[in-house]
């Protein structure tokens, strides 16, 4: 059975920094293609980063290019994303998913996907 279960989420201050684990399961981890989305509340699904199977290529929008970071261990089956300089407006939930091009349409396209851990950034 593929599990994905993140964790890492919090409250947080304007400024601060998190980082996010997403713990994986019953597929070849090491070989899939990982992304990042968000949800913030009322608003669609945001694709905000992507890597390889290797973790030799990382994928970013430009919304989010230069504070987020993505990485992952393949030994551990887990795969990471470094929040610096969080905002207001990254209060969200985070999911982690397979795939390189885990929405298409506004909607998912990844075949698994985590049940996201919460991001709030507030003073």
């Amino acid at each position: 059975e593929v599990q994905l279960v993140e964790s890492g989420g919090g409250l947080v201050q304007p400024g601060g920094s998190l980082r996010l684990s997403c713990a994986a399961s019953g597929f070849t981890f090491w070989l899939d293609d990982m992304s990042w989305v968000r949800q913030a509340p009322g608003k669609g699904l945001e694709w905000v980063a992507a890597i390889n199977g290797g973790g030799s290529s990382t994928y970013y929008p430009d919304s989010v290019k230069g504070r987020f970071t993505i990485s992952r261990d393949n030994a551990k089956n887990t795969l990471y994303l470094q929040i610096n300089s969080l905002k207001t407006e990254d209060t969200a939930v985070y999911y982690c998913a397979t795939g390189r091009v885990p929405i298409r349409g506004g909607r998912w396209n990844s075949n698994y996907r985590g049940q996201g851990t919460q991001v709030t950034v507030s003073s």
